[in-house]
């Protein structure tokens, strides 16, 4: 049977969309965009270098947690439970799955990719190629319904990285510091903790299966915030995207020599 826009009873258009804006260039524009930070991250986390200053204690969040003996003895700080990694695997193996998972799972970059990468559908209004549709009811799309439990595992790894700027405040040598690198360790910090809670599975979580609001006022409240957050999800993603790099970035620049962590307090 035909399927799509060539289903029986649907109605016959020849042309693939009636829209006159331009709109291929959302889907081009998330395509560059997401493809250019998945290979940033891909080299980065195969670099296994330039991911540790250990006068600042600046532990990139690609690296984060370092619990292998690969990693420099100051970024272990929960512990060393591997031996010795191989050359291409990740030190943060233990946790990139489950940030990889969150965000291939989350309602909006499902959006995001499944237009810019696989054109179902390219746009709004916008027919797609595809002649047959299955939904998320089959492997591999079935796995997008364990969001809410990839969003569990980022809520953790969040707290690893709230405590990765908690010692970015320890430098090496003084009981308190901080420089810009601890400023923008916690900008991204901050901004990761408002992706995940603007996630629609906390929201669900926080004030799903309530009959009736007045009788939970804090869940209620809780929601209401949640709720607001959520309404920039969309920005979060991206904002998210951006600040991870930055923080990479600025961290794989201090701990390589190129320049000297302007410092604040001590």
């Amino acid at each position: 049977m035909r399927a799509g826009v060539a289903a029986p009873g649907r109605a016959s258009i020849p042309a693939r969309t009636l829209r006159t804006d331009n709109w291929r260039r959302a889907p081009v524009v998330t395509f560059v965009l997401l493809a250019g930070w998945v290979l940033y991250a891909t080299l980065r986390t195969v670099w296994q270098a330039a991911y540790f200053a250990p006068s600042e204690h600046y532990l990139s969040p690609f690296y984060s947690p370092c619990v292998t003996a690969s990693c420099e003895p100051g970024a272990r700080d929960f512990g060393t439970w591997f031996g010795h990694f191989p050359p291409i695997v990740p030190f943060a193996i233990v946790t990139l799955p489950f940030l990889l998972g969150f965000r291939l799972t989350c309602y909006y970059y499902r959006r995001s990719y499944y237009r810019a990468f696989w054109a179902s559908p390219p746009a709004c209004a916008v027919a797609e190629p595809h002649t047959g549709y299955t939904g998320e009811t089959r492997f591999p799309l079935v796995m997008q319904n364990l969001h809410r439990y990839f969003w569990v595992a980022a809520g953790l790894i969040s707290v690893i990285n709230t405590w990765d700027v908690v010692q970015a405040f320890r430098p090496e040598g003084h009981a308190f510091g901080f420089g810009l690198g601890t400023v923008v360790m916690l900008a991204n910090v901050v901004l990761l903790w408002a992706y995940t809670l603007s996630c629609h599975s906390c929201r669900h979580i926080v004030g799903g299966k309530l009959r009736t609001f007045s009788r939970h006022p804090l869940r209620y409240r809780a929601w209401t915030l949640i709720s607001r957050l959520n309404a920039k999800h969309m920005q979060l993603a991206w904002t998210t995207l951006a600040t991870l790099m930055i923080t990479d970035g600025y961290i794989a620049l201090v701990a390589a020599g190129a320049f000297s962590d302007p410092r604040i307090v001590n």
